[in-house]
């Protein structure tokens, strides 16, 4: 086996041992890779244009088959309408531009998330007004005509001048309240006359209590005379059955009445002691009987001495 001799070695080309010797400026690299870039874009919007129309035979041949499985025969002109109205995005969705047609369309279709809620403000509402009519207007409506008619009632129990003077005194300051819009002044008016009324329509005997382990009488030591005392008999009212009775008494310390089932009626010290006498004697007071409060009056006949004053709390 043979071993051939070598090439000689070619002689060296001058220049060729410097480094970066026979490289192209960068500005010429540059310059083609641009022109490189815009020949790839034109290639593929080429393509692009190719595909496009390679899809619309494909989606034709598609169609035609799919009507011919039907039994249907599609011309050419129907499938490039097609094809063309496809491709205008006439059969894609768009949605509206904002308008107040728009939003009463969207709040029409979402009314099963909110309608629940603002039927149920309405209803709430509803019932509001309904509430304050039926609480509030009404009865301030009904006003002028109650007083009126409670002042009639009034003045058709009463038998003595005093009651109806009274009567028609709060008539007057409840209309007066009326006319000034002050409506709290004209219920107060009309349950004054309610009281009256209910004063004039009472029929009972003033009676001491006359009961084991309970007080007959007691006394105060006034607060302007502290030297002085105010003596007192422990009474009730007694109704035609013999039934004990609430009624309305005034104090004398406080100024305001309260329905009471007893009260301090204020007698003189002789009265105070002549009823302890009795009591003592037996532990039975003989003559309880103090007074009578007759229907139609406000004021009670009293079979002893007495000024009417009373207490309602000792």
């Amino acid at each position: 086996m043979s071993v051939g001799k070598a090439d000689p070695v070619a002689p060296a080309q001058p220049g060729a041992s410097r480094p970066g010797a026979g490289k192209p400026p960068l500005d010429d690299i540059m310059l083609a890779m641009d022109v490189v870039d815009t020949l790839r874009r034109k290639e593929r919007l080429v393509q692009r244009e190719l595909d496009r129309g390679e899809r619309e035979r494909a989606l034709k041949e598609r169609l035609r088959k799919i009507y011919a499985a039907q039994g249907l025969s599609v011309s050419d002109a129907i499938l490039d309408q097609a094809v063309r109205a496809l491709e205008e995005d006439r059969f894609v969705y768009k949605p509206p531009q904002p308008s107040l047609g728009v939003t009463l369309a969207q709040l029409y279709v979402s009314r099963g998330s909110w309608g629940k809620w603002v039927l149920g403000a309405l209803v709430g509402l509803t019932l509001l007004l309904v509430a304050w009519q039926m609480l509030v207007d009404a009865p301030r409506a009904a006003l002028p005509g109650r007083l009126q008619a409670m002042h009639a009632e009034v003045i058709g129990l009463a038998v003595e001048p005093d009651a109806d003077a009274r009567a028609d005194r709060l008539l007057v300051a409840g209309e007066r309240a009326l006319r000034d819009g002050d409506t709290a002044a004209a219920r107060a008016a009309l349950e004054a006359l309610a009281t009256l009324r209910v004063q004039l329509e009472a029929d009972y005997d003033i009676r001491v209590i006359n009961r084991p382990g309970e007080r007959s009488g007691v006394w105060r030591i006034p607060g302007a005379n502290p030297s002085a005392r105010n003596y007192y008999l422990v009474v009730e009212a007694i109704g035609p059955r013999g039934q004990p009775l609430r009624v309305p008494i005034t104090s004398e310390e406080t100024g305001e009445t309260e329905r009471v089932d007893a009260w301090g009626l204020r007698v003189d010290e002789a009265t105070f002691e002549q009823v302890a006498d009795d009591k003592r004697d037996d532990g039975i007071i003989q003559a309880d009987l103090v007074g009578r409060k007759a229907a139609g009056r406000l004021t009670p006949e009293y079979r002893l001495p007495t000024t009417g004053a009373a207490i309602t709390h000792w």
